[in-house]
């Protein structure tokens, strides 16, 4: 039999990054099946919650990480690169922090209103094109069982 993969020697034990990362995409899966009126059944909405929680939280401690912060520097002094990308990211965080808002508050039933779901619909899109993560709700025909 062959073994495709890496082997084990060469894997390394995931990381709180690799978990994010993982949760983040699934809650971008679950915001855009809302979005294209898959059913969500009270297991879905328990998840939705559950992981919105984990990805504010720890999205909220890698801000706090980061010298952007840290110095309370706000302002561009010298508009080097590493500048621009600590400020790209805490702009990406504060993007992931709201669609975990927004993911609670769709799992909860108060997110109404075509303009709260175009809202969802542009950060989901922001987010994605960070991440460079194309999803099609259409790939996925399971999530209409649920």
């Amino acid at each position: 039999m062959i073994k495709l993969g890496a082997t084990s020697g060469e894997m390394r034990e995931m990381s709180d990054d690799d978990i994010f990362l993982s949760r983040l995409k699934l809650l971008i899966i679950m915001a855009k099946a809302y979005l294209k009126d898959c059913p969500i059944g009270k297991y879905r909405k328990s998840a939705i919650i559950e992981n919105a929680h984990h990805v504010f939280y720890h999205s909220l401690k890698l801000v706090s990480e980061t010298a952007f912060i840290k110095n309370h520097d706000l302002k561009k002094q010298s508009g080097t690169t590493s500048e621009v990308e600590t400020e790209e990211e805490y702009v990406f965080h504060q993007r992931v922090q709201l669609l975990s808002v927004m993911a609670k508050a769709l799992a909860q039933d108060r997110l109404t209103g075509n303009f709260r779901k175009k809202a969802l619909q542009d950060n989901l899109d922001r987010i994605c094109e960070t991440l460079i993560f194309n999803f099609h709700i259409k790939d996925v025909e399971f999530l209409k069982v649920a």
